[in-house]
């Protein structure tokens, strides 16, 4: 019995059978690069491509800088085109839109598919009903060499939305009550899959949600294809008929009646991890913040205290689709926005744009006080006209609020809806359509997998058991820049002997002496986190680490590793035993426990026998080759 999840992952797998927790083989639909795209070439020239494997599986959208007309952002730009000229590789040029609205609209992103991207708001695509996660750019760049990469199944949680909303309550109202009423993880790198009263929803809303399940901590979240969906692609294809006729290359009769006479869905006794519902009839308007997704209050009594706002945006892939800026119109038209406040406004798309203009939307936006910006990420990012400073406040329909993102970190910044948005904008103050104040309700269940019986197969090369010291190190949320400090992070000289010198130094600057050659490092949950620098994993390896249990692991740090051959893997109740046992403050004990660890069966003894993820061919492979790019290069030499 296979979740929806699992099935998609299932078609775009090269393994026979495909399971949560599994490490396999994917060959995905497509892979989105935006701005990184010029990263990603050099990690393709530096593994030896000449040539893409499948160029339309390829799209590149630019979208992050596009209003830094430097001569070296231009010059940038104007390489990435030329390389998709020359590999004719369907490209977007800066003010086209954003990434994945691009993807949605353009019929890349296809319900019932798998898309990945280098960016972590590819869970948009789930919107859809496609799958969508992010990679990150050693991922990308072997997609273009070998049409190829891994990917370890995710946990699925199911989330069942119960009964119906109430008028005014937006899909952004949904997720910044999930993102705050389920705020200790429980989705923590998940796939979630929204099932119950999802019909009411609008595929706009549903992108939303889906979009900022990123900010929940999932690594994707999907919506299942129903006759919503059908009309939405439905919609698009009579839009593409004024230009191709019958013709568009992805959305077109035929693609759509083949989807309606093969569905994927979710079988009904299906595993899922974690079950969660929402009663969507208690949720109402919400504020998420300040400087956290985790945190959010009710429209009608954060208003009641008349936080006064300086800057409000109505832009990026979360809420700036069409239904997003009619939805402010209706508010603004005819109307100023309040004195001392900037309103700026960005259409996800040219299309978009194009669609509002025509309604006189996005003029009467403008004639209410809206400061324009071009189709792109812009402010959300913190690039561009309209950043936060020191001391302002802002209320944004975007997805993130992090301290600093769109600014100064000594700003606030505030999430909520368009029609929020604009009333901040017009009051002057955060306000909003009024709803009576209730408590969400919802709920948690956590379930265990059943075991599986089978063991992975081992190929030649692959140590499959291991023995080594546990050394165990007692943080949770443990950063990279406290694994490898930012200061050596583009000190292109350091060698691995020297980064095994500084690994953990911010952390704990006795770890490089306490650990041995040949230990195992055990630490909490969502090690990793922070920033993408692929040293936090080598700086391991070179340490002599030759295996990393956690409790849970950050998704970018996990990728980084094995894609370098450091093995990672999740260890959730060692993790708690050793709590138990090591009742003190040292940040790094070296214990006297000796593992033996047969990664073909998930099985470990530790003074105890535990459970962890068996290790698949596809991992075992970049470890027996030292890693993703040197895998690459052995395929492309075979060829």
């Amino acid at each position: 019995m296979k979740t929806l999840v699992e099935k998609i992952v299932q078609k775009y797998s090269i393994e026979k059978s495909v399971s949560q927790g599994d490490f396999v083989k994917i060959r995905p639909h497509r892979c989105m690069t935006h701005d990184n795209t010029a990263a990603v070439m050099t990690k393709f020239k530096q593994i030896g491509a000449k040539s893409v494997f499948d160029r339309h599986q390829i799209v590149f959208t630019l979208d992050h800088d596009v209003q830094n007309k430097s001569e070296q952002n231009l010059s940038k730009y104007k390489r990435i085109q030329a390389f998709a000229q020359e590999h004719k590789i369907d490209f977007y040029p800066a003010g086209r839109g954003i990434g994945h609205q691009i993807m949605v609209e353009e019929g890349y992103s296809f319900p019932s598919t798998m898309t990945v991207a280098s960016d972590s708001h590819s869970n948009m695509y789930g919107g859809i009903g496609c799958l969508g996660t992010p990679i990150v750019r050693t991922d990308a760049a072997a997609i273009w060499a070998t049409g190829q990469t891994w990917w370890q199944v995710p946990q699925v949680a199911q989330v069942e939305f119960l009964n119906q909303t109430q008028p005014g309550v937006t899909g952004k109202d949904i997720i910044v009550t999930l993102c705050s009423l389920f705020n200790q993880d429980q989705v923590l790198n998940c796939a979630v899959e929204f099932t119950g009263a999802v019909d009411q929803l609008s595929i706009d809303d549903r992108l939303t949600i889906a979009n900022m399940t990123t900010e929940w901590g999932a690594l994707a979240g999907i919506f299942p294809v129903d006759t919503k969906t059908i009309d939405w692609l439905d919609k698009r294809r009579q839009y593409f008929s004024k230009f191709y006729g019958d013709k568009h290359p992805r959305i077109n009769p035929q693609s759509i009646e083949q989807l309606v006479k093969n569905p994927l869905q979710a079988d009904k006794d299906a595993f899922y991890s974690k079950k969660l519902t929402l009663d969507l009839a208690t949720v109402t308007p919400h504020v998420s913040g300040p400087n956290s997704v985790k945190i959010a209050t009710p429209v009608s009594v954060l208003e009641q205290k008349k936080i006064p706002v300086n800057k409000a945006y109505l832009v990026s892939c979360t809420n700036s689709r069409a239904s997003d800026i009619r939805e402010a119109s209706k508010i603004l038209k005819g109307h100023m926005i309040a004195p001392g406040v900037e309103f700026y406004i960005a259409a996800a798309s040219t299309q978009v744009q194009e669609d509002v203009e025509a309604t006189g939307d996005w003029q009467a936006l403008i004639d209410a006080g809206a400061k324009t910006l071009p189709a792109g990420c812009g402010p959300c990012i913190g690039l561009g006209t309209g950043l936060l400073k020191e001391g302002e406040v802002g209320i944004s329909a975007t997805n993130r609020n992090y301290k600093g993102r769109m600014g100064s970190p000594l700003a606030k910044a505030y999430l909520a809806s368009p029609a929020v948005v604009a009333s901040s904008a017009l009051a002057g103050y955060i306000t909003g359509p009024r709803l009576e104040a209730k408590e969400p309700l919802g709920t948690c269940q956590i379930y265990k997998q059943p075991r599986k019986q089978v063991e992975s197969q081992v190929i030649d090369g692959f140590p499959s058991l291991l023995k080594g010291n546990l050394v165990f190190c007692d943080m949770d949320n443990l950063n990279t820049d406290a694994i490898y400090a930012g200061k050596y992070t583009y000190q292109d000289d350091m060698s691995p002997e020297r980064m095994a010198q500084v690994v953990m130094e911010n952390y704990d600057p006795q770890f490089a002496s306490t650990i041995s050659r040949g230990d195992i490092l055990v630490s909490g949950y969502n090690f990793g986190t922070g920033s993408s620098r692929e040293q936090a994993a080598t700086s391991l390896l070179y340490a002599g680490v030759k295996l990393v249990l956690a409790g849970s692991f950050s998704e970018t740090f996990k990728r980084n590793a094995i894609n370098n051959g450091l093995l990672v893997l999740e260890a959730p109740e060692l993790v708690e035993t050793l709590r138990q046992k090591f009742q003190n403050k040292q940040l790094t004990i070296r214990s006297d426990i000796v593992a033996s660890v047969d990664l073909a069966k998930g099985e470990m003894e530790a003074n105890g026998k535990f459970s962890i993820p068996s290790v698949g061919t596809a991992a075992q492979e970049l470890v027996v080759e030292g890693g993703l790019e040197q895998w690459v290069k052995n395929r492309i030499s075979a060829q």
